[in-house]
């Protein structure tokens, strides 16, 4: 079924994308690659990404906030201080922008080592671009849908990214099981995060901010760490130089 394949394919690169590039590389830096690599997966971000392309500057400032400020008032998306999903999503978009646009400035801290390549992001941002990707979808489910349902799932095309980031930051400090204790909220919402490929394993991060590898017990399973791997086997990325300065216990989970 076109619909379905379609939906699926997107989805999941964009989550990827998401979890590859701009957050466990463009945030936190768990591994490195070459200037020419970091140029590839940036322009498959944006490609994947679409209509709901997520600027990697403001992602990672965004992100490095949360972790500073986790579940406090200062939290960029804490489910703490909001009702339902959709009103902290308007109130990061608020955030995002901001950072996106540049019309407002971060502690320095926040702000340094993130992928930017002014010329893409720019055009990316740009509304006519946005609403080009929204006609590509549109005319595939024109041209593919046979039942009207399938229409119901348009929209999700539109907005994926920040789908994906509600689903992660709500779910992963609302529901679920912790395997570490903190003052955060933080939870491991699924054993086996094939839904957002490891980023529902938000307990496990927040202990191990900066291991590649998400799940934390021998009975979970991060779909996105055997790409990595392989990755890093290939010589596409490097995580020998990261490893260096991690914890112990980190080291071992990831066995480097």
């Amino acid at each position: 079924m076109p619909i379905a394949a379609f939906f699926l394919s997107h989805w999941l690169l964009s989550v990827f994308c998401q979890t590859f590039f701009l957050h466990r590389y463009g945030a936190h830096r768990m591994f490195t690659m070459s200037r020419g690599w970091e140029r590839f997966f940036h322009l498959v971000t944006f490609v994947c990404q679409g209509s709901s392309y997520l600027d990697p500057r403001a992602y990672a400032i965004l992100h490095r906030e949360h972790h500073a400020f986790s579940d406090t008032p200062r939290d960029p998306h804490s489910p703490r201080y909001f009702k339902h999903p959709w009103s902290m999503m308007w109130y990061t978009k608020a955030r995002y922008e901001a950072y996106a646009h540049r019309v407002a400035q971060p502690e320095p801290r926040f702000d340094t080592g993130q992928p930017e390549w002014p010329t893409l992001d720019k055009l990316a941002q740009s509304w006519t671009v946005r609403f080009c990707f929204v006609g590509l979808y549109v005319w595939f489910y024109w041209a593919f849908a046979t039942q009207p349902w399938m229409w119901v799932l348009l929209p999700v095309h539109f907005v994926m990214g920040p789908v994906q980031g509600a689903i992660v930051n709500w779910c992963g400090h609302r529901y679920g099981y912790r395997n570490f204790g903190g003052e955060d909220d933080s939870r491991n919402t699924l054993p086996f995060d094939l839904v957002t490929l490891g980023e529902l394993f938000q307990n496990n991060h927040h202990r191990f901010s900066q291991s590649p590898k998400f799940a934390s017990r021998a009975w979970e399973i991060d779909p996105c760490w055997p790409i990595i791997k392989a990755l890093a086997f290939v010589g596409v990325i490097d995580l020998r130089e990261h490893a260096q300065g991690m914890p112990v216990e980190a080291r071992r989970a990831i066995r480097l």
